[in-house]
Formats: structure tokens, C-alpha cells, sequence
């Protein structure tokens, strides 16, 4: 397992980072989240990124209790804070200072460690002073709680602000989560030349697009069962890439993956990495043999020639418009 720098920082994290957005608490078994992060682990990967929202704080608990045991000082693990979680109660969401000081205190307990390597704001929070959710950080950094702080899905705009009170504060960003994959490439434009400018790590979610990249949804045919186009969970997510020009495009892929002796899977999450302002790119399982084709993609580097091939594949499917990612945003608290 490679790993590299996060931000402008010394923090190192594996390239392939374990995430459980849509497995612990919810889709699977504690046995068999257990079995994943084992596997994980086996295979060399060092970072895992959960969230309070994930199964509605379930899944810290079960990410906690996996890695009980582990050499702390090994591991770099990542939460993050800002959707609803318990009640949804009014105060129970968002980055005020309040929900932050009291989500922060959930997540080490849940979690069952005295602090966090990187604590992220899950959205930007519209209803909240910006100054105070930038203290609040430099609040939980200096207690020791949080080693550093990222953010997720800001906009360019949002991280220059944001990073500017925070070195007013003295700590700095040195992350943001974004969607990234082959096919949703809105951060290229104006994220990603801001965030190299002021030294934050992009690590990103869902390089497989949901699993359509793997090519296992063929146009005309109906979604295997069990996959996550049938899940009721995660129907709706995957919606979007489930058009057939889309999946038309992704089968086109199979032949550039052939050449470059990679599994589609692989080749999806190596691409991803191929950008020189990714860290990591987080990936999950529902079963540890799943993690294969992910882990291969470390170390890997692709060709001009298979670069271009990937594009002239896809063409115009690929979203690129970078107001995407303020087009998705919540506009006000969802609590």
C-alpha cells in the first residue's frame, strides 16, 4: 500500500481508504463489517472515514468497536459533522458551535479513541457565521480531540474562505471530500486548482460511480440482484448513472481496461489517483473479498495513451460542470 501526504500538511494516509457510508450499521452485520476492516487492514490500508450521520451514528460505533485492539498510533481515522443525527432535533445538525463541541464528544465514544486524525464538516452550513465554525475547529484541535480538520463538498469559494480564517486561528484545511470518479469530474475546473493553491488533499467518494463503473449494468438488462441499483437504500443514489447512453459509454471501458491489464474496478479507482491533488480515494465493502480489485489499483499508474482512451470512451456522458457542486448543496439546515 502507497500513501501520500494529506494537504499541505505531515499527515500521511493510505492511497485506498476504507469507508462505511453504506454498509456498517445499516446493510450489513457487525460480523461482516468486522470481516471487512480486517481485510482492510490485511491489505495494508491505514485510513478509515466514517461519519456521525452514517446509520444514524451506528456506524462510528461498529468502525469503534472493528478496530478495538489496533495499534492507535497506526491508524489515521477520519469523521465528520453536520447532518442531522439522533432526533433531528433543531440544534442536532449543522456546524454551529454547539452541534460541533457536542458531535465531536459522540464520535471519540463512539469510536472508543481519545481523538480523531481528521474531523471534517460534512456540508458548508449556511445558517451559521462562518468565524464560528472556524473557532469551534480551532477549538477542538487545541483540546487534542481533532489532530486536523478537513471539510467535504465545499465549493472553491468556500475553501479560500475558509482557509483563510483558519490560518487566521492558527490551523489550516488540508482536506475536502468530494465526488470524484470518471464520470463526475465537477471538481477539475475550479476545486481542484484552488485547493493546490492553498495545500489541501482532495480525498474522494464513490470512484466506481456507485459500482457502474465495475461494468456490471449492462444497457437493456436488468440490475443484478442484490447490487446496489435493486438496494432500496442506495436505488435512488445510483439512479443517475443508470441512463443507457451512460451505461452504454461504460462498456466501452472494458477493452481500455483489457489493455492496461485492469480489472474495470481497478482502472476506475486508478484513475481517480492519477491526480496529483488526490490523497486517497475511499472505497467499501459489504464483503471482504470485495476489496481486491480496489486495492490493486495502489501503486498504479496509467498512461498517456490510456488516459485518452478513457475519455474518447465515455465522451459526452462525463459531467463536468463545476456549479454541480453548489447545485447540490443544502441551501439551509436539513434539521
Amino acid at each position: 500500500m502507497e500513501h501520500r501526504h494529506l494537504g499541505n500538511s505531515g499527515l500521511k494516509t493510505s492511497e485506498i481508504i476504507y469507508g462505511n457510508w453504506l454498509t456498517h450499521g445499516s446493510q450489513i452485520e457487525a460480523d461482516a463489517a468486522t470481516a471487512c476492516v480486517r481485510a482492510a487492514l490485511d491489505a495494508g490500508i491505514s485510513t478509515f472515514d466514517t461519519a456521525d450521520v452514517y446509520a444514524n451514528t451506528a456506524a462510528e460505533t461498529v468502525l469503534g468497536a472493528a478496530l478495538a485492539g489496533e495499534r492507535r498510533e497506526s491508524l489515521e481515522i477520519l469523521t465528520k459533522v453536520y447532518w442531522p443525527t439522533g432526533p433531528a432535533g433543531h440544534n442536532d445538525c449543522g456546524l454551529s458551535r454547539k452541534h460541533i463541541m457536542e458531535s465531536i464528544n459522540g464520535s471519540l465514544r463512539r469510536l472508543q479513541t481519545d481523538y480523531v486524525d481528521v474531523y471534517q464538516a460534512h456540508r458548508f452550513d449556511t445558517e451559521t457565521p462562518l468565524e464560528e465554525t472556524m473557532q469551534a475547529f480551532a477549538d477542538v484541535v487545541r483540546s487534542g480531540k481533532a489532530l486536523y480538520i478537513g471539510v467535504s463538498e465545499w465549493t472553491a469559494d468556500q475553501i479560500r474562505q475558509g482557509q483563510e480564517l483558519a490560518r487566521q486561528l492558527g490551523f489550516q484545511l488540508i482536506s475536502n471530500q468530494p465526488q470524484y470518479s470518471m464520470l463526475w469530474r465537477v471538481i477539475d475546473d475550479e476545486v481542484v486548482p484552488t485547493s493546490r493553491e492553498l495545500g489541501v488533499s482532495q480525498i474522494v467518494w464513490s470512484p466506481m460511480a456507485q459500482g457502474v463503473l465495475t461494468g456490471k449494468y449492462v444497457p437493456g438488462q436488468s440490475a443484478p440482484e442484490g447490487s446496489r441499483a435493486t438496494h432500496p437504500q442506495t436505488k435512488d443514489m445510483i439512479s443517475r448513472w443508470m441512463e443507457d447512453d451512460i451505461l452504454t459509454a461504460v462498456q466501452r471501458l472494458h477493452p481500455v481496461a483489457e489493455a492496461a491489464g485492469l480489472s474495470m474496478a481497478t482502472l476506475a479507482v486508478a484513475w481517480v489517483l492519477q491526480n496529483d491533488n488526490v490523497a486517497g480515494a475511499i472505497v467499501g465493502a459489504s464483503r471482504p473479498e470485495q476489496l481486491a480489485d480496489s486495492v490493486a489499483a495502489t501503486g498504479v499508474r496509467l498512461d498517456e495513451a490510456t488516459m485518452a482512451a478513457v475519455d474518447e470512451a465515455l465522451g459526452a456522458v462525463v459531467v463536468r460542470d463545476p456549479g454541480m457542486t453548489a447545485q447540490l448543496a443544502p441551501k439551509t439546515r436539513p434539521c
